[in-house]
This record gives structure tokens, sequence and C-alpha cells, in this order.
């Protein structure tokens, strides 16, 4: 079972000594359950991706190729907002300079990086995914897709950034997809939910043209999510 506390646990500023220790090995462990959950939700294939969660001025990100079922807590980076690695361990991921760009333009406390077949599909045919269904809320109202740029490079982290201003989704054009959220909980379940209306987008143009919500819908739902669920205790 996850462990979703280690998700909030690790959103809370580096403290010192075993404060220092606890909250990066619970960073850690959330990130290597996300990762080897991801191949299962059909969000990426081989070691396409990465994930981060950041803590004050320390980020916890996936290191560059090692395999999810063979990742462990110990091989997981940690970089500083600069992306310079912080203590001896694996290389980070390429896309570092995208997580750091991030974290500098957003409040965001993870960023999940994906390569979903569906997402990725979408952004070959579009430049915006369509308000198919209500949970675009969810995302922002709406999810652009970002101009192409090689991956690992700035131009791929500026178009990001840019993509990012209006919701907490984007896709990238010709790549893949990347969701951010105040927590590593709430960012994969992002992920999920993006593939998840990238498919019911996909499956439905197949059959027809859709038909879309209009953006006061998309509005009125996102007033409704703000107040969805449990009070809080």
């Amino acid at each position: 079972m996850t462990d979703h506390r280690a998700d909030h646990r690790a959103d809370h500023r580096f403290g010192g000594g075993d404060d220092h220790a606890d909250l990066l090995d619970a960073a850690r462990t959330a990130i290597v359950d996300r990762c080897r959950r991801m191949a299962d939700d059909g969000l990426t294939l081989g070691t396409s991706g990465n994930i981060s969660v950041r803590m004050g001025d320390r980020i916890a990100i996936t290191p560059s190729g090692v395999p999810y079922p063979e990742l462990t807590p110990e091989q997981i980076c940690v970089i500083d907002l600069e992306g310079r690695t912080v203590g001896p361990g694996p290389v980070p991921s390429s896309e570092a300079p995208m997580h750091t760009a991030i974290y500098a333009a957003t409040d965001a406390g993870a960023v999940v990086h994906t390569h979903p077949l569906y997402a990725t599909a979408v952004s070959t045919l579009v430049d915006e995914l369509p308000p198919i269904h209500y949970m675009i809320a969810e995302l922002g109202g709406r999810v652009p897709v970002a101009p192409y740029a090689t991956y690992g490079t700035p131009q791929l982290a500026a178009h990001a950034v840019a993509a990012l201003a209006t919701g907490s989704a984007v896709l990238h054009a010709n790549h893949g997809a990347t969701t951010i959220g105040p927590d590593l909980a709430k960012a994969y379940d992002r992920a999920v939910l993006l593939e998840w209306l990238c498919r019911l987008w996909h499956q439905a143009q197949l059959a027809g043209t859709p038909r879309l919500l209009p953006p006061e819908e998309i509005a009125r739902v996102g007033e409704l999510l703000r107040g969805y669920g449990q009070p809080r205790t």
C-alpha cells in the first residue's frame, strides 16, 4: 500500500540533522513508489519520464537511465535550485533543467514528466487539448501543447514554464507531458488524469466529431472542485 504521508512530509522545507534525513528518505521513497507505478498506469516506457519533489532549496529527482524496476531510494538524486548535484550519487535526469525552471516559476511541490501513448499522440494533432470532459478543470481548465524542443534543453524548459502559466499540465509536442502539484500525490494523479482525458478525446474523435464543453462550464466546475471532498479537520 502506498504511504501518502511520505508525499506530504516531502513537501516541507529541509530542516537539519535527523529532520533533514527523514524528509529526504520520505521524498526518495515516494518517488520510487510512483516510478514503479508509471508503466502499469500507462505513463511511460522503459526508462523514459522523470519525477521530482521540492523541499525548500533542495530537489529530489530521479537519476538518468536507471530502469524503474531496479530503482532504489538511495539512487534518487538531490540537486539544488540551480541544478547542481548535492552530494555523491548517480547522474540526475537529463530533464533536471525543466524541473528547476518549473520550481523557479511556480509554487509546485512536485513535478511529474511522462511519455504516455495517448498524451503524446494528441500532442501531434492539436495546439491544445480539447475540453471534452469537465475534469479538465482539475488541470486548470486548459492544457496547451508546448512547441517541440530537444529534450533536456533550456528551450524545452522555457516552453514548459510558459504553458504552465495557465494551469497544472502541459503537453510537449511530439514528446510527452508534464504535470505539477502541491505534492507528489496530486502531481501524479494529474498525470493519470491527463492521459485519460487524452485517450477519451482520441477515442471519441475516431468515431466522429466530439461535442466539447464551453469555457463557462469548465470555469463553473473549477469552482466546484475547489470545495469538493471531505472537510479537513
